[in-house]
């Protein structure tokens, strides 16, 4: 990967399905100096306090069949619904003036569900994706993952 170039006042959003980091480029292009603008945090509750009914059944209309409908995972649905928030945070960042290019920085799963909320403004400010776990370590590892 070549040395990754960041312009001043870029934004770099590390994130997965339950925390998002927003890091904007204090430095230069040169020397960057990330900092962190804004944390989301999204607890995700234990698989018992979301849903505790079991798989429902479907009775065939004709003869004996049944079939077991696919229990809802939810933690991928409170995922989902983090992301979408996340997107739209973004799409109001960048229409309003806030920042003018973003790096997107998160694992695949992650990316491929946020990539179907970006709006036209995302995508158009949207300078690249890096598909990274990043999210957990501290600002200047990240830093260090992202410029080495």
């Amino acid at each position: 990967m070549d040395k990754m170039k960041i312009g001043t006042g870029d934004w770099i959003v590390v994130c997965d399905g339950r925390k998002a980091l927003i890091l904007e480029n204090l430095g230069d292009r040169m020397f960057p100096n990330l900092h962190t603008k804004e944390v989301h945090e999204h607890p995700v509750p234990s698989t018992q306090a979301q849903g505790t009914d079991r798989p429902g059944k479907v009775h065939e209309s004709t003869g004996i069949a049944r079939s077991a409908i696919e229990q809802t995972d939810w933690h991928e649905e409170s995922e989902r619904t983090f992301l979408k928030t996340l997107a739209g945070r973004l799409d109001h960042a960048v229409t309003s003036g806030e920042t003018h290019a973003l790096t997107m920085v998160a694992p695949p799963r992650a990316l491929g569900m946020i990539r179907a909320d970006y709006s036209a403004a995302v995508r158009k400010a949207l300078h690249g994706e890096i598909d990274k776990d990043l999210v957990k370590l501290p600002v200047y590892e990240i830093e260090k993952q992202l410029l080495a």
